[in-house]
């Protein structure tokens, strides 16, 4: 029986969260995709959020399959939106996901929707029933993740990391 489950990461988890965030680097490049290319997200970036609170993993068996980052509160690059708008507008009570990443050795097993199906109970017990997420238009698995785990597409937003256009995705929680 494997054992399956979100967790907050800790700072021991670091090097295996930097590890599986690099592998998805060459990943993406491997596919032509000009997301995290350059130094973003560093190591500082991923302590930082560890140090937050806000970086999770998933926990396969007690081996990190895959982390991500659950921003809560105003993310400056959700303030401006090109083609849409948000449901609720920009200022409104909300958590987003950044920086979803799951190993090599266990993609294609559903983990991706499963930690942020985890990231929804995790916001919904801090009280945000609205969750955000974007992800680079050419990121088409992430997109299909994204829209499989329920969110719909609001509009084109810029990031500022990285300084080019992501799909932005939203979904109310109920």
């Amino acid at each position: 029986m494997t054992c399956v489950y979100v967790r907050k990461a800790t700072e021991k988890d670091l090097p295996e969260i930097k590890k599986i965030i690099d592998a998805g680097r060459g990943f993406l490049k491997e596919q032509g995709i000009n997301q995290w290319q350059g130094a973003y997200p560093t190591s500082e970036d991923i302590k930082k959020d560890i140090d937050n609170s806000i970086s999770y993993v998933i926990d396969v068996d007690g081996k990190v399959a895959g982390s991500a980052t659950l921003h809560l509160g105003i993310d400056p690059d959700y303030l401006e939106m090109e083609e849409g708008e948000w449901d609720h507008g920009t200022t409104a009570h909300y958590s987003d996901i950044h920086r979803v990443s799951v190993s090599h050795e266990y993609r294609g097993q559903g983990l991706a929707g499963k930690l942020i199906s985890g990231l929804f109970t995790v916001s919904s017990l801090l009280g945000f029933k609205d969750v955000r997420i974007d992800t680079h238009p050419m990121n088409k698995g992430m997109q299909h993740i994204i829209l499989a785990s329920g969110f719909t597409k609001k509009g084109i937003i810029r990031t500022k990391a990285e300084g080019d256009d992501r799909f932005a995705y939203q979904i109310e929680l109920h």
